[in-house]
């Protein structure tokens, strides 16, 4: 039994039998450890970062570098070898990709009288606020930039939005779930703590003017980020009850509860693991269609009917761990070419749909059918919450993988002198790969150069870490290690240098022993001592050696 209230106070006034299924795989550590120090030495078990310069240096080579802001292209690599883990695999060309996602990453890390904000888009764009900020990708930023070595970045960018003039509502955006998670790799819990008010006035704010009294959240799909979505144009204003803000507020409410917990704020953290629950119930409820399998978008007005199409975002509750088992049946339609699979996809509506489109006519910012790597990141994440964290038989690691191998090669583009470079840019043509923004934007004479190139709309990096390879962050002192590689298809990786609760990491796969010399199998080492092994790329866990 349960009933809504407010969190605000210091009296937990309703008492739920249940608890909410945790979006991260621990319980919160005791607050208050040290994170250790960033500028202690970095040991690496096997890799030299001159190793992958030429990367960076052909990145620079082929870059017409319009827009600089902090580092430019002659500092990257000095940037990057300090503040990036290495990867080293036989792909070279998700080799080639990650580290291209760190170059145009550091692009976007802007200075500021408040300090550093990370961009979406390198020119001014009128929609943007304060610094050109704009919060729909922020959630994008924070996962894929907790691993940066160097924490002011994001210690800055975290504030930013709370305290310096940030507007985290003009769009949706998973904020609490975002500061959590990089704590989950950074172990310092100081940034989260500090800003636990400002977390739960935001929380607040969006009940107040964004959740109906049917306990659900509506957001219009171009506040959402996805203008123009099939399930938006049942309604006058294109105002619907989605997967996407409801898995967010899910997201948040079990962040602000984790970090009540940190803070000793139990009255808080009870109260949210309340709204969590809730919000679950309602989301399974409400929003799953049991004859589609699949969730899906409702328009918000009295008796409405779920939306008739399956779209991308229905996978979204998937990156907080959100439904029950029996509704993993969905990722059936990732991997179907009438529903998501395209060969630069996946698709955000499913292809049988008769409101499918990938149009070349209208506004250059579609969502009936283009591939969005904004989305593609949303699905991957929670594809690996999928392997990870339960029973199926939907999707497996091959699967993973192939969807990564398309999203990787999707990151390209061929030149008017016909050379290919790697790019990154809005959205794609999910059968040719033709960025189709930036196709309509020059056939209509933007007057904005380039509008997205190296845009920042995405997270490629940490679907690298945290899912191909498969460091599993958590609160806890425990590592674990779980890569979604599927075995028998590489004979060696090794990710290294990775900034880890307050240790150097390095998590390595050798077939044979004689690539790295470090012995076969997978291994695992932490401030240069191996900590786990097992015969085959598989889940090791380990405790974590005491802080250097």
């Amino acid at each position: 039994m349960m009933k809504t209230m407010l969190c605000s106070g210091a009296v937990l006034i309703t008492v739920v039998l249940g608890v909410a299924v945790a979006h991260t795989e621990a319980a919160t550590k005791e607050p208050g450890k040290p994170p250790g120090r960033v500028d202690q030495p970095k040991p690496s078990a096997a890799l030299k970062a001159e190793m992958f310069r030429h990367y960076v240096d052909a990145f620079n080579q082929n870059d017409n570098e319009l827009y600089v802001q902090q580092i430019p292209n002659a500092a990257a690599w000095d940037f990057l070898k300090e503040n990036i883990p290495l990867l080293d695999c036989p792909d070279k060309e998700i080799e080639e990709i990650y580290y291209f996602r760190w170059w145009t990453f550091r692009k976007h890390l802007k200075p500021t009288p408040e300090g550093f904000v990370i961009t979406e888009f390198l020119p001014t764009v009128g929609w943007a606020g304060k610094h050109n900020s704009i919060s729909c990708a922020a959630g994008h930023h924070l996962h894929e930039g907790r691993w940066l070595h160097d924490p002011k970045y994001l210690d800055d960018y975290s504030i930013f939005w709370f305290r310096k003039g940030g507007e985290p509502r003009r769009y949706s955006f998973w904020a609490a779930d975002s500061i959590w998670a990089r704590y989950l790799v950074t172990g310092d819990d100081r940034i989260a703590k500090d800003l636990l008010p400002e977390l739960i006035k935001n929380y607040e704010a969006w009940e107040g003017d964004h959740c109906d009294a049917n306990g659900l959240f509506w957001q219009m799909d171009d506040r959402d980020g996805m203008e123009v979505s099939i399930s938006g144009k049942l309604h006058p204003k294109a105002q619907g009850y989605r997967a996407t803000i409801n898995s967010y507020m899910y997201g948040d409410a079990l962040a602000i509860a984790g970090i009540a917990d940190l803070a000793g704020r139990k009255d808080v953290a009870d109260c949210f693991r309340v709204k969590a629950i809730e919000l679950k119930r309602l989301v399974e409820e409400k929003l799953w269609d049991k004859e589609a399998q699949f969730f899906k978008g409702m328009p918000r007005s009295e008796n409405a009917r779920l939306s008739d199409a399956r779209e991308e975002h229905g996978f979204t509750p998937w990156y907080f761990n959100l439904p029950d088992p029996d509704k993993s049946v969905a990722w059936k339609q990732l991997m179907d070419p009438k529903g998501f699979y395209a060969p630069f996809g996946p698709t955000t509506a499913e292809q049988r749909h008769p409101g499918f489109a990938v149009s070349y006519e209208g506004h250059e910012c579609q969502w009936n059918g283009p591939s969005w790597p904004y989305s593609t990141a949303v699905t991957l994440t929670g594809m690996a919450n999928l392997l990870n964290n339960y029973e199926q038989e939907a999707v497996s690691r091959k699967d993973y993988l192939d969807i990564l191998k398309i999203y990787t090669k999707s990151h390209h583009l061929k030149l008017d002198d016909g050379r290919v470079v790697p790019w990154i840019d809005e959205n794609l043509n999910p059968f040719t790969g033709d960025w189709i923004a930036r196709t309509l934007l020059r056939q209509r004479g933007s007057k904005i150069p380039e509008r997205g190139k190296d845009y920042n709309h995405s997270t490629y990096c940490d679907l690298v870490i945290s899912g191909l390879i498969g460091l599993r962050p958590r609160a806890d002192e425990t590592i674990v290690v779980n890569p979604l590689v599927p075995e028998g298809t590489w004979d060696y990786f090794c990710l290294d240098r990775v900034r880890y609760h307050g240790r150097w990491l390095t998590i390595l796969y050798d077939k044979t022993g004689e690539h790295y010399k470090k012995g076969k199998g997978l291994r695992v080492f932490a401030d240069g001592k191996e900590i786990a092994v097992a015969d085959s790329p598989r889940r090791v866990t380990a405790p974590l050696p005491p802080l250097m």
